[in-house]
């Protein structure tokens, strides 16, 4: 099969223009968001420490996978022709698959990096290293490459005759699934047990880490303390549920259970709408961030004054 055909959301016009306004919105946001994150961090020397490392890995992170969903989206809402070759296609999932496997082990390490900061904060600068930061960053985009390869190696070898009609306005694998015409219960197997991996292993770590320092929290006697350190890692957990709870809604179900309107709902919100709203929940209730933005607005009116004369 040549290519396929991306069915998108709705064939009215008028819904498509409405909804072409509200993506090109959200995505904007998101680009403006997420790079402006990453450049305050960037220029800021207070924020160079392991987490503000993690959380600008995190907005490129967020920045990529989007930027790879919805180019594609903006295009099929304007055009007729929503046309996607069939490399093109398995292109696009090869680096969603990707970058959504590496974020389950990004979220992994801030749940760490905020464990060793909160529970043994004398060991912190010796314990969360440059070295081990870069470390559980490379294995992080280490294991997402080699899972999305794997799993796109599988698709690949499926036969599809049935039609080249995908329901879903990007190329994810629970449709594509549907389109084969030979077996697919070893490919839908493999999807859902590295799926189940991915959840255990980084909902365990953060699990585990939550829950010493919650611990750790509960022996502090005063109130406003307790309070100040739990704020600290309110907005990893907002983050946190938000990403996980559309992730499994997805694709921990067998692809029988696959329902058009509501994963194409759930795959919105966790390529388009979580991407938006990381930069503003780690940064709206973080003063340290507030008071970098600050600093550097200052910097660069300071520099332009200085042009100026």
């Amino acid at each position: 099969m040549p290519e396929f055909i991306l069915l998108g959301f709705t064939e009215s016009e008028d819904i498509q223009h409405v909804l072409f306004m509200l993506f090109l919105l959200i995505y904007l946001i998101t680009m403006l968001g997420n790079a402006g994150m990453i450049l305050i961090i960037r220029l800021d020397l207070q924020l160079h420490t392991p987490m503000y490392f993690f959380l600008s890995h995190l907005s490129f992170l967020d920045l990529s996978y989007s930027s790879v969903i919805t180019p594609k989206t903006l295009e099929n809402l304007l055009i007729s022709d929503k046309n996607i070759s069939f490399m093109g296609c398995f292109t696009q999932m090869y680096f969603f698959v990707l970058l959504v496997v590496t974020e389950f082990f990004f979220l992994s390490s801030m749940a760490y990096d905020r464990y060793v900061a909160i529970c043994k904060p004398l060991h912190y600068h010796i314990v969360m290293s440059m070295r081990l930061c870069c470390a559980l960053i490379t294995g992080s985009y280490l294991i997402g490459f080699t899972e999305s390869l794997v799993i796109v190696l599988h698709m690949k070898s499926l036969q599809f005759c049935k039609s080249s009609v995908i329901y879903h306005f990007f190329c994810d694998t629970t449709p594509i699934l549907a389109l084969s015409c030979t077996d697919t219960h070893d490919t839908e197997n493999l999807i859902i047990i590295l799926a189940s991996l991915n959840i255990m292993v980084s909902l365990t770590t953060i699990s585990m880490s939550y829950g010493s320092i919650l611990s750790n929290i509960l022996k502090i006697n005063s109130t406003s303390a307790k309070r100040k350190t739990f704020s600290t890692c309110a907005s990893h957990l907002l983050g946190v549920t938000i990403f996980y709870v559309s992730i499994i809604f997805t694709y921990l179900k067998p692809k029988k259970s696959y329902s058009l309107g509501k994963d194409q709902v759930a795959s919105v919100f966790y390529t388009m709408v979580i991407p938006m709203l990381n930069p503003f929940i780690y940064s709206l209730r973080n003063k340290e961030v507030k008071n970098a933005l600050f600093r550097v607005v200052r910097k660069i009116k300071g520099s332009r004054r200085l042009k100026s004369q």
